[in-house]
């Protein structure tokens, strides 16, 4: 196996590691998003008991958080290393974007995956901050948890919180840039694994573009249907 220094050390190395990372990474996003999808329901129990299930595996969260946070760090590390040798082969930036060969995949969103990456990782802070050390029992935020006894009651924090006409905003913004970030990034991941080939390129691409979509549009749709209150519209246009 190649030392993790001379894998940095190398483009190729590099290119790997940031995809590698990334694949992980998109992994947890599709994971953290099937979860999120009970906040669709305005009854808060069953939202609140995953959030109860996951803390009950205490260390082995621990162990997954950190793990994520060394995805993260090989992700940007690997991704800044990159630019930077880019920048140094070529100083002067074109004044022309063009491909390098075929149908060009440069788009505003893969000249910026820096900027994208930091913001969003800045996001993710804030927002592990605010749900996972937020208010909780002790503040009064708890809720029946059938097995698990008293619980805390997420769900209510994470309403209150899409009821802020700015963080619902800040987060609408974040997971548009999500999206951008994720659709070159199937592509960069693709020719990185050595997977891109004229034949079933096109509908790779096209399976990319869906994955980002299907993403941004599932994680930024909760605020909005919290803030508008959506459930309760829908269950009053039915009846």
């Amino acid at each position: 196996m190649i030392p993790l220094r001379k894998a940095l050390s190398s483009s190729v190395g590099k290119k790997f590691i940031m995809a590698f990372s990334g694949l992980c990474l998109g992994g947890f996003i599709v994971v953290h998003l099937l979860g999120n999808l009970a906040l669709y329901r305005a009854d808060g129990a069953a939202f609140n008991l995953y959030a109860a299930t996951l803390e009950s595996f205490g260390k082995f969260i621990i162990a997954a958080e950190l793990g994520l946070i060394a995805l993260f760090l090989l992700h940007a590390i690997s991704a800044m290393l990159l630019k930077l040798n880019h920048w140094g082969a070529r100083p002067e930036r074109y004044s022309v974007v063009k491909s390098k060969g075929g149908e060009s995949k440069s788009t505003l969103a893969s000249r910026n995956m820096i900027i994208s990456g930091g913001v969003i990782f800045a996001f993710v802070i804030l927002h592990v901050w605010s749900f996972k050390y937020g208010p909780g029992i002790t503040e009064g935020y708890t809720a029946a948890g059938g097995a698990h006894g008293e619980i805390r009651d997420l769900h209510r924090l994470v309403v209150e919180s899409f009821h802020n006409p700015l963080i619902v905003s800040a987060y609408v913004f974040v997971m548009l840039l999500l999206g951008g970030h994720l659709w070159h990034a199937f592509w960069s991941g693709l020719q990185s694994f050595g997977l891109t080939n004229p034949r079933y390129t096109k509908g790779l691409y096209c399976l990319g573009s869906m994955f980002a979509v299907v993403l941004s549009v599932g994680f930024l749709m909760i605020p909005i249907w919290i803030f508008f209150d959506l459930s309760t519209v829908l269950l009053g246009a039915i009846k």
